[in-house]
């Protein structure tokens, strides 16, 4: 196990948490024969490998599982597993705090400027690629989780799981979609292992959820895809998806109670994956649940690409929506945005790019909390190839707007604000062999979840 280095009162508590994880699972990476098979179904011993089983549920706050009761809350799945095994107060994700960089994170053990995957869509500034977002594994510049298993000789398997089309998995349905028209179904079947979905779709008795679909339902049904997996194909590791809290929060916000609804089914949807687990693997497998971020409620959404249209230095198109020329366009990621210079463009128009960003941070009214400029986003890991990145308080967020109005007043709630805001705290629990119950990790790094697995997998 890893210890990272952070800095602050944050990084020391984080210092200590990850010593911590170490000590929790010093069993696990002690030297010893591996398990002759994952399914075996024996105790397990020092050093020995176990399968692992690891979900990622989408926008889950660790104060939802460790405030159950005073919530009122009923997800007696994940309060479980936190019984059974050890838990984090909170994990410190990576920046910017969204899906796609977090997943990658969560599979590599590092940084998105070292794995590749900057935010959720690549940059576009002139829409050619439709709003595409980093679906394809090809993009990960890091070794991942699947490789360390496939180089080991070992299975796996996903559903859902982003930055995984093309993965080197045994057993891969990814998550893509295009058009949210029956031709998404075409695709991926055409992209998931061959004969897959079909033969998951009949063990089910149902059709497997669109892309594109994160309701609650489609959660439900890729938790019993996962869970026929599991039974069915055996991996030695398991990755599953689920997305429907994050939708609900963006659309009603945190601690609402059209997410905590929602998360109650998540639990439930949960529970079938953790139920096939031990039914097939028995003791020996190790479970755990992560996610990628936490949330904030927001209230004013700030649009970058409006103040770099109005300095000139984005010239829109008749339609008055995309950009048809442009020296400067803003990357948007929720609460943080990253302002990228065409290369090519003249000192004049970098000038204006600087004082536009600048006066924009200046004034209080936007809700910026940091400035950051190249140097600081390579110390964090992040934006690579950003001149500069505005990382907002909780409450405001980005919009995508080249004209109008600089602020507009919205609802719901969002992520993706700088790694260090404590809202953003991501969760993590972990059970199964050699695993004292009821263990408070602390905070907790995300980059230390991987290695953590990798050793579990032996």
């Amino acid at each position: 196990m890893r210890v990272r280095t952070h800095g602050g009162a944050a990084g020391a508590r984080a210092r200590a948490a990850s010593i911590a994880l170490a000590s929790v699972f010093a069993a696990a990476e002690a030297p010893g024969a591996l398990a002759a098979q994952p399914t075996d179904r024996r105790p397990v011993g020092r050093g020995e490998r176990t399968p692992v089983v690891l979900v990622a549920i989408d926008g889950l706050k660790p104060e939802y599982v460790r405030r159950a009761d005073s919530l009122g809350l009923r997800i007696p799945t994940l309060r479980r597993l936190a019984r059974e095994g050890a838990s984090a107060t909170g994990v410190i994700g990576v920046s910017p705090t969204v899906t796609y960089p977090s997943h990658a994170t969560l599979v590599t053990g590092v940084a998105p400027a070292r794995h590749g995957i900057l935010a959720n869509t690549t940059f576009d500034p002139l829409l050619r690629n439709q709003q595409g977002w980093y679906w394809y594994a090809e993009d990960l510049r890091a070794p991942t989780l699947w490789d360390a298993a496939a180089a080991r000789g070992l299975t796996s398997g996903a559903v859902h799981w982003p930055v995984s089309v093309g993965a080197r998995l045994t057993w891969n349905v990814p998550q893509i979609w295009r058009t949210g028209t029956p031709d998404d179904r075409k695709l991926l079947r055409a992209l998931a292992t061959p004969g897959l979905v079909d033969a998951l779709e009949a063990r089910v008795g149902a059709p497997y959820a669109d892309g594109i679909d994160e309701s609650i339902a489609g959660d439900e049904r890729r938790a019993r895809f996962v869970a026929r997996l599991i039974e069915t194909r055996r991996p030695a590791l398991t990755l599953g998806y689920l997305t429907a809290l994050d939708h609900e929060q963006h659309e009603h916000g945190p601690w609402s109670p059209q997410a905590f609804a929602v998360l109650e089914r998540v639990d439930a949807a949960l529970d079938t994956i953790v139920a096939a687990a031990r039914r097939t693997y028995g003791a020996r497998v190790t479970i755990a649940v992560a996610s990628d971020h936490g949330f904030a409620a927001t209230h004013t959404e700030v649009h970058l690409g409006a103040a770099l249209a109005a300095a000139g230095l984005v010239t829109v198109a008749p339609d008055g929506e995309r950009p048809a020329q442009w020296d400067a366009m803003p990357w948007p990621a929720g609460g943080s945005v990253a302002v990228m210079v065409r290369n090519g463009a003249g000192p004049a128009a970098v000038a204006r790019v600087d004082s536009v960003v600048r006066a924009l941070a200046s004034d209080t009214a936007n809700g910026v909390a940091h400035l950051l400029d190249r140097d600081a986003l390579a110390r964090d890991g992040a934006w690579t190839g950003a001149r500069w990145v505005l990382a907002f308080r909780p409450g405001w967020r980005v919009g995508y707007r080249l004209a109008g109005p600089l602020r507009t007043a919205v609802r719901g709630g969002t992520h993706g604000y700088a790694r260090g805001e404590p809202q953003m705290r991501a969760s993590f629990l972990i059970a199964g062999p050699a695993i004292a119950p009821a263990t408070d990790l602390g905070t907790i790094d995300m980059r230390d979840v991987a290695p953590t697995l990798a050793a579990r997998l032996g």
